[in-house]
C-alpha cells in the first residue's frame, strides 16, 4: 500500500497511490489504485465512502499505527512510520470511538494530551471545554460515548495543530455539539489549517468541506469539489407537453436538456449533492 503526504509551504500536499497489496488476517483486504489530490492551506479534505471501503486502514497508516506494506507514506516531509513522534507535534487526530483513562478526570486527559506537544495554552483549553459544555472534573470513566468525544475534540482544538485529521468525529455528539464541532472545523479553515475528514455525514460533508473523495471496496471512484460531483444525483426524466416551455434550459437544476419526438429528455439535479 502506497500513501504519501507531504507538507509544502503553501500547503499540505495529500496523494494516495495504493497499489494491490494485501493487507490483515488472511489477505483480507485488497487495495486498488487510489489518488487524492493537493490539500491546500486553509482547505477540508471530506473522505468519505461505505464502512470497510478502506477510509480508517488508510488513516491509521498515516498516524503510523500500521506500517504500509510497500511503497512510502509521508507527512511534512517526514516517514509517518519512523518519524511518527516528530509528526504528532503538529497533527492533531479524532477517532470516532474515543478510549481513555477510566481513573483520570475529562480535564486531566486533555491536559496530559496537550502537555505531550510540549505546553497547554489554558486560556485556549477554557475556550474550548466551554463551548462544548464539558465537565472537565468528572472521571472519564463516568462519561457517556458522547462526553469521551469532547475530550477528544477539545484537546485536538485546544492544541493548534498544522493538520487535522478526523475520522467520524461526531459519533455520539448531540445535533448542538455537532453544530458547535462545524463551526469549530470552519475556524481552522479561516486560521489557514488544513482538515482531513472522514464522515458518514453527508449534510456534515457537503457544509464543510472544498474537495471530496469517495472511496469505494478500496479503489476511488470520485474527487472534486462539491459542484464537480453534484452530477452523481441528477435524474434523467422524460417530459411531454402541450406548449413548449419557454427558457427551460435557464432553469436552475435543468441540464443536458434535449427535444426528441416531441418530448423533453432532461436532467434534473436536486438540492443535496448526495442522498
Amino acid at each position: 500500500m502506497v500513501t504519501s503526504i507531504i507538507y509544502r509551504n503553501q500547503g499540505v500536499a495529500i496523494f494516495l497511490l495504493i497499489k494491490p497489496s494485501n493487507i490483515g488476517f488472511n489477505n483480507l483486504f485488497l487495495y486498488k489504485v487510489l489518488t487524492i489530490r493537493e490539500v491546500q492551506r486553509g482547505e477540508i479534505y471530506g473522505f468519505i465512502g461505505p464502512n470497510g471501503a478502506g477510509k480508517s486502514t488508510t488513516i491509521r497508516i498515516l498516524l503510523g499505527i500500521l506500517k504500509a506494506s510497500e511503497g512510502e507514506a509521508k507527512i511534512f516531509g517526514k516517514d509517518v512510520w519512523s518519524d511518527a513522534v516528530e509528526i504528532h507535534k503538529h497533527l492533531a487526530y479524532v477517532p470516532g470511538d474515543v478510549s481513555l483513562w477510566p481513573n483520570l478526570t475529562g480535564g486531566e486527559v486533555i491536559d496530559l494530551f496537550m502537555k505531550l506537544r510540549g505546553s497547554v495554552d489554558k486560556k485556549r483549553r477554557d475556550h474550548f471545554i466551554e463551548r462544548f459544555k464539558l465537565d472537565p472534573s468528572k472521571k472519564c470513566r463516568t462519561y457517556s460515548k458522547g462526553n469521551r468525544q469532547k475530550v477528544a475534540l477539545v484537546a485536538a482544538f485546544a492544541s493548534g495543530a498544522d493538520l487535522y485529521i478526523l475520522d467520524e468525529p461526531t459519533s455520539g455528539l448531540d445535533p448542538l455539539m455537532e453544530r458547535v464541532f462545524q463551526e469549530c472545523v470552519l475556524e481552522a479553515k479561516e486560521a489557514g489549517k488544513s482538515v482531513l475528514l472522514s464522515s458518514h455525514i453527508l449534510s456534515e460533508v457537503e457544509r464543510l468541506c472544498d474537495k471530496v473523495g469517495i472511496i469505494r471496496q478500496g479503489e476511488m471512484i470520485e474527487t472534486g469539489t462539491l459542484d464537480e460531483l453534484r452530477h452523481l444525483t441528477r435524474t434523467t426524466l422524460v417530459v411531454k407537453t402541450k406548449q413548449p416551455i419557454p427558457a427551460l434550459q435557464e432553469q436552475k437544476g435543468v441540464h443536458d436538456l434535449a427535444e426528441k419526438m416531441g418530448a423533453f429528455l432532461s436532467k434534473l439535479m436536486p438540492n443535496l449533492w448526495m442522498k
